[in-house]
């Protein structure tokens, strides 16, 4: 699942006439939806070693982890693997890559002073979720696994946390509303008799997948009643916005920290700082970014973001260097909450469209830019309020 922040590891879907690209840049995707599920971006490029894919398979991995989020989100207390079930088997043949894994030891991940997210708790999720597909984690190598249940754990957690505060304040979703959302799921997939003969075919139940829909349902409504009621743009921020740069071409170097204890993150940003120290002597920072990146989406391209991007699709700090640094130059290490970045700005660009065929954009754009500042700032308070603390992997 989970939840958003630019926080936010986030997954971008670029659609194109006849494939869906994957592009792992959740602390570039904004929409809430994919705030709350951020289970993809591992799921998909690890489960399936692609960086694209056809539609039609994108979207049954999308069904599949979608009904995968829910697993975590209703249970209070910690899976405990038992022996003899493919769960537990799984967990074993993890644990011959990753220790940790054993589901005799089942070591906690997150803990808070409201419930615990453990490997089990991670590993049942799927084994439940995705059936046979599940098997595919043997053959991520031990750094991606590691990996994956790192950024998993902390998206089941944020994830039950967003669930707890929504049911607290009483908000409801409405049959009318679960139907409409499970409408337009059929409608992807080219009816309901298909999209259910997907869930059967993958060991999925349509209850399990259901109660997933209803639990983002439930996420978003609490959101936009409780946080982004208010949220709005003036003039004078449209107006501003329009005189600004409308777009940025950007080369990054990214380290990951989200996931990882905290005890560890001195030592990354040790690494980001020698990093920098060989960009600013004059090192190609192309072939640096090959070298150490973590982005998946665009190390192999060194560093360069697909796309260029306007204001409003990335989190803050990385859209505040974005825009602000020098044309041409390197910025300082940015701090989000996916981990450390060096950018290098390619280029920008200006609206070119007067102002009253663009006011309407700029007016949303300022609105998700508000939005996602707020929901970050929302979810701090949860996590800071729960004690929220992600615990390392002890092998």
């Amino acid at each position: 699942m989970v939840a958003a922040s630019v926080a936010d590891s986030r997954i971008y879907f670029h659609e194109t006439d006849k494939e869906l690209k994957i592009l792992w840049h959740r602390f570039f995707r904004l929409e809430i939806f994919f705030v709350i599920c951020l289970v993809l971006w591992f799921t998909i490029r690890m489960l399936f070693n692609l960086k694209e894919m056809p539609l039609k398979k994108i979207f049954i991995v999308c069904i599949l982890i979608a009904a995968a989020g829910a697993g975590c989100s209703s249970r209070k207390e910690s899976a405990k693997l038992v022996q003899g079930t493919p769960a537990y088997q799984l967990a074993k043949d993890l644990a011959a890559k990753l220790p940790s894994l054993d589901p005799d030891k089942n070591e906690v991940m997150i803990s808070t002073n409201e419930f615990t997210i453990t490997t089990g708790d991670i590993i049942q999720t799927f084994q439940d979720r995705l059936g046979t597909r599940a098997a595919q984690l043997k053959e991520i190598n031990a750094q991606d696994l590691k990996n994956f249940m790192e950024q998993n754990a902390v998206q089941m957690g944020e994830r039950k946390l967003l669930l707890a505060e929504a049911i607290k304040k009483k908000t409801s979703v409405t049959p009318d509303e679960l139907n409409k959302a499970l409408n337009g799921q059929y409608g992807q997939a080219g009816g309901e008799e298909k999209f259910l003969e997907i869930l059967k075919t993958n060991g999925v139940t349509v209850e399990s997948f259901k109660q997933a829909i209803q639990d983002d349902l439930l996420i978003q409504k609490y959101l936009e009643a409780d946080i982004f009621k208010t949220i709005a743009a003036t003039d004078a921020e449209i107006q501003k916005a329009y005189g600004e740069d409308k777009t940025a071409s950007v080369r990054h170097i990214l380290l990951l920290t989200q996931g990882k204890p905290d005890a560890g993150k001195a030592g990354i940003h040790k690494k980001m700082e020698d990093i920098l120290a060989k960009v600013k002597s004059g090192e190609d920072f192309a072939a640096l970014a090959k070298q150490y990146s973590e982005d998946p989406g665009s190390k192999d391209n060194g560093g360069l973001i697909p796309e260029e991007f306007g204001r409003g699709r990335m989190v803050k700090p990385f859209e505040d260097a974005a825009f602000s640094v020098p044309v041409g130059q390197i910025s300082g290490i940015v701090e989000t909450t996916y981990g450390f970045h060096i950018l290098k700005v390619e280029g920008r660009k200006k609206e070119t469209l007067p102002l009253d065929r663009v006011k309407t954009q700029l007016e949303e754009q300022i609105k998700q830019q508000k939005k996602v500042t707020a929901f970050e700032s929302h979810l701090a308070k949860l996590k800071e309020k729960a004690k929220f603390s992600t615990v390392g992997f002890k092998t």
